[in-house]
C-alpha cells in the first residue's frame, strides 16, 4: 500500500464522510490559503463561513443536533477561545442534561511560529470541561483510529491537530526497554522529537523509555502506559501546551498517583507565545527534553 501522509489521510478521511455519508465541513478560509495545508476535497458538502466564530459553531452544533455530524475545521487553535461557548455550554452537555447528542468533529489546528493568536495549543483547556473526547493525532493511523471512535460515538470530540505533522507518513512507535533510567510520555507535536532525545541521552549513559499518548480524554490507565513506568520509577509527561494547568501535568498526576513513582511535567513556559525571540516560547524540542531530563535524574 503506498504511503499516504498525515495531511493526505485527512484529506480522504474528510472525502468519504462528505460523499458517502452525507457529511458537512464547515469553516473559515476553507478553499483559500492551499485548502487548510492540503487537508481538504474539493468536494461537496463544504459550508464556507463568514467571521463569526460564535455563530459558526452554533451552526456546526446545530448540524450535529440534525444528524450531519459536521466536521468544524479552526484554522488556528487559538481562535477556539471565540468558538468555544456553543461547544462547552451546549454540545458538551446536551446529552447529560437533555438526553440529545451533537456529535461533532472539531478539528482545532495548532502551529508553531505564527504569531500571538496563530501558535495555541489549547486541548489542555477543553480537558476541563466534561463531555469531550479529546485527542491529538499525530500520524496516519492515529487519525483514522480517532475518526473511528467519532463515529462509534455521539459526543463532541475536540481533535487537537498540528501543521508540523501533516507531512508525516509514519507512525510512532513506543520503544520500551529491559532496563532503562526514565520513562518519556510524549503529547504532540514535541513526540517527534523524544527518537533524538533518546539519542543523546544515550550518549551520556542514560537509557529512556518512549510511550507516544495520542488520547487525553477520557485518559485510561493502561498496561501499556503504566509497565514501563514500573520499570524505571521515573517518568517525565511532554506536551507543547501551557505547563500550568495543562494535559502534561493533569496526565503526570495520574501516572504518578497510579504508579506510585514520581511524574514530572514539561510543557510552554507561563509567558506569551509570539513571534520575536524574547516571547518564541517554543514547544519543547530535543535540547530542552534532554536538559530536563538530565536535572531529573540529577535530582532525584
Amino acid at each position: 500500500m503506498e504511503e499516504r501522509t498525515l495531511a493526505e489521510t485527512i484529506k480522504e478521511v474528510s472525502r468519504k464522510h462528505l460523499e458517502e455519508n452525507g457529511g458537512l465541513l464547515i469553516g473559515q478560509c476553507i478553499t483559500a490559503l492551499g485548502w487548510v495545508n492540503g487537508t481538504v476535497p474539493n468536494v461537496q458538502g463544504i459550508v464556507e463561513l463568514p467571521m463569526t466564530d460564535v455563530a459558526g459553531a452554533g451552526i456546526a452544533v446545530g448540524a450535529a443536533m440534525m444528524g450531519r455530524r459536521p466536521i468544524f475545521v479552526v484554522r488556528f487553535q487559538d481562535f477556539m477561545m471565540l468558538n468555544s461557548s456553543p461547544f462547552v455550554n451546549y454540545a458538551a452537555k446536551v446529552k447529560e442534561l437533555h438526553g440529545k447528542t451533537a456529535p461533532v468533529f472539531i478539528r482545532a489546528l495548532a502551529s508553531e511560529g505564527m504569531g500571538p493568536v496563530h501558535s495555541g495549543v489549547l486541548h489542555s483547556v477543553f480537558m476541563h470541561f466534561p463531555g469531550f473526547i479529546i485527542c491529538s493525532p499525530m500520524t496516519p493511523g492515529e487519525y483514522e483510529e480517532a475518526w473511528e471512535v467519532f463515529m462509534e460515538n455521539d459526543r463532541p470530540m475536540f481533535v487537537s491537530e498540528h501543521r508540523s505533522s501533516f507531512q508525516n507518513t509514519e507512525e510512532l512507535e513506543d520503544k520500551v526497554h529491559k532496563k532503562a533510567d526514565i520513562t518519556l510520555y510524549g503529547i504532540s507535536y514535541p513526540r517527534f522529537a523524544l527518537e533524538e532525545t533518546a539519542k543523546m541521552l544515550a550518549e551520556d549513559g542514560i537509557v529512556c523509555n518512549i510511550v507516544h499518548i495520542m488520547w487525553l480524554k477520557p485518559f485510561e490507565i493502561t498496561d501499556r502506559l503504566l509497565e514501563p513506568l514500573k520499570r524505571t520509577n521515573l517518568g517525565l509527561v511532554i506536551d507543547n501546551s501551557f505547563e500550568i494547568c495543562g494535559a502534561a501535568r493533569s496526565i503526570a498526576y495520574e501516572l504518578s498517583d497510579a504508579s506510585g513513582y514520581p511524574v514530572k511535567a514539561l510543557g510552554l513556559l507561563d509567558k506569551t507565545k509570539c513571534l520575536c525571540k524574547p516571547y518564541r516560547n517554543e514547544a519543547p524540542d530535543s535540547k530542552l527534553i534532554f536538559e530536563t531530563v538530565k536535572k531529573i535524574i540529577r535530582d532525584c
